[in-house]
């Protein structure tokens, strides 16, 4: 198959352990773009917090893209136009930050270049912080500040309490809206069919290409969607098991130059 477009979970996909991507990795992925090809960077991140990645792989050069909220935002790097964007009703806010209040857990969202929270000193909150590289700040009521439509806000806290508290904000929210945990301590909440496969079949018809033209990489539960709707779908080794299970092909670790070998098998050779 003559393959188009890659694909790319960050966190344990693309970057190793240490958050870097490995030399032979980028060699692949550069000689992709200057090929022809085209690099997604697909992410839970907000925009802000991929970048720094799409710079060090000149994706504004090539016109690549970056798919950040999991799908609820699609950004051409070349042009900074945002292709596709879907927020949370305005209106929804104000009962989402009352909900967070009612059963005493923290909350941020993004603004801009930063993440804004109710309280900057919340471990979770520092730790959102840390791998976007996104500066805090602490909003003394958030209910009356945040009046502006926002991609998705983030609840906060210990993971035995918030599986507690996630049946409770998904009755709440009721159908319209995707309540998930990301990671044992953050509760997202989304507007509802937002995952990384529906986004990129619009970036596919924004792009003339078909969905068999199109690898991707990824190891966790939200790459799974977008895993089963590539033509080929590829699980790295650290992949969670039914990650692994869904793919057409497992590559090495995100350690082990897996994304770096997959470019240099199916794109380059």
């Amino acid at each position: 198959m003559d393959y188009k477009i890659i694909v790319l979970d960050l966190d344990g996909t693309l970057t190793n352990r240490d958050k870097i991507i490995t030399p032979r990795t980028k060699e692949a992925l550069m000689k992709a773009q200057e090929a022809g090809n085209v690099v997604v960077l697909a992410s839970g991140r907000p925009t802000a917090g991929v970048e720094p990645l799409a710079r060090e792989l000149e994706l504004s050069r090539f016109g690549s893209y970056i798919l950040s909220y999991n799908g609820g935002m699609i950004t051409n790097c070349k042009t900074g136009e945002t292709v596709f964007s879907s927020l949370l009703p305005r209106e929804s806010n104000q009962k989402i930050i009352g909900l967070a209040e009612e059963h005493r857990v923290d909350i941020l969202t993004y603004e801009g270049g930063e993440i804004i929270t109710n309280n900057e000193e919340c471990p979770y909150a520092i730790a959102e912080s840390n791998i976007n590289h996104l500066p805090l700040r602490q909003v003394e009521d958030m209910k009356s500040y945040v009046d502006f439509r926002v991609p998705k806000f983030l609840m906060l806290d210990d993971g035995d309490y918030l599986v507690t508290v996630e049946p409770k904000v998904k009755a709440a929210m009721g159908r319209d809206f995707s309540v998930y945990r990301s990671e044992p301590y953050f509760l997202e909440i989304m507007p509802k069919g937002i995952d990384k496969a529906q986004s990129l079949a619009r970036l596919l018809e924004v792009l003339g290409l078909e969905r068999e033209q199109m690898i991707a990489c990824g190891d966790g539960y939200n790459d799974m969607t977008m895993i089963k709707y590539a033509g080929l779908g590829v699980a790295m080794e650290n992949a969670v098991l039914p990650v692994r299970q869904a793919a057409d092909y497992i590559t090495a670790s995100n350690n082990h130059d897996g994304v770096g070998l997959v470019v240099e098998k199916f794109m380059l050779s």
